[in-house]
């Protein structure tokens, strides 16, 4: 049987589009490890500049936790991207929201100062490793945390085994930086974790719909209506087929167009863009 153009075979299957969500590694950008210096992508700036200009709502979703979003906006700016502090949101950001909704008070945080941040701008009290009461939270809440070591993983645990959630910014074992795969910090922490706990974790990045509820409200439409455009099946496929929003697959990140082409539904985008300019052919006024 002749295999059809991804495209053509799932084309019809993309909704309506209110506004866009964009992964930042290897999307619009790619960092050196260290995640210091940046290197823009083809087509970025152009992309999210006509989007300001037609005033198509957009937002920016990493699953990186080293910084809070003001100040990842402001490096992003710097870089040229035409990118707004409301308009950029980490796993820390869903993080903050969903832990004041269910009411959490007191959290016990693995990762740089960063990683906590937002918690407190909500008002949820934030412990490190090494201060009192350590084990007497409500949650632990694992994210970017390069310097992390043993006293860390204790402190988790013995916080769990009192009683308290594991909730983690992303469980995704590599990004795209500049010199390729790069290891997620968070995803090998948070696998000593619940290999000593077996405890469930509450992922709030992406893939999960926590991030993708979150997007769709910052937007102000349906999560239905929401592009999400993006390079990993893993990561951001997975989260807009859940969610059923609209998934475009760029191969500029983590995943060639061959690649794209042998994904199982579950992981498979709408369109794959051979260019990132490409994604202002789509119709995303068609819905008004």
């Amino acid at each position: 049987m002749e295999r059809m153009d991804l495209n053509e075979q799932t084309a019809t299957t993309a909704g309506p589009i209110g506004g866009f969500m964009f992964d930042v590694d290897g999307t619009l950008l790619l960092s050196d490890r260290s995640l210091g210096g940046y290197d823009l992508l083809p087509g970025a700036i152009e992309v999210l500049n006509t989007l300001k200009a037609r005033a198509v709502p957009f937002l920016l979703l990493t699953n990186g936790s080293a910084y809070v979003p003001a100040e990842q906006a402001e490096k992003l700016r710097k870089s040229g991207l035409p990118v707004e502090d409301a308009q950029m949101i980490t796993p820390s950001t869903v993080t903050a929201d969903h832990m004041k909704r269910m009411g959490i008070r007191r959290v016990l945080v693995l990762g740089t100062s960063g990683v906590g941040q937002p918690l407190r701008e909500v008002g949820i009290e934030t412990l490190h490793t090494g201060d009192a009461g350590q084990a007497e939270v409500d949650a632990v809440y694992v994210g970017w945390h390069p310097e992390c070591g043993m006293k860390d993983i204790e402190a988790a645990c013995y916080a769990i085994w009192a009683g308290a959630k594991l909730y983690a910014a992303s469980d995704v074992p590599f990004f795209a930086t500049k010199q390729g795969r790069t290891l997620g910090y968070t995803y090998a922490i948070l696998g000593g974790i619940r290999r000593l706990t077996k405890a469930p974790v509450i992922i709030t990045g992406k893939p999960s719909l926590h991030a993708l509820r979150f997007v769709a409200r910052r937007l102000g439409i349906p999560a239905r209506q929401v592009a999400v455009v993006g390079d990993d099946p893993l990561v951001e496929a997975i989260m807009a087929r859940r969610g059923g929003a609209t998934m475009f697959g760029v191969t500029t990140g983590t995943t060639s167009e061959a690649e794209w082409q042998a994904q199982p539904l579950t992981r498979r985008p709408h369109r794959i863009l051979a260019d990132l300019r490409d994604v202002l052919t789509y119709d995303v006024l068609k819905k008004k």
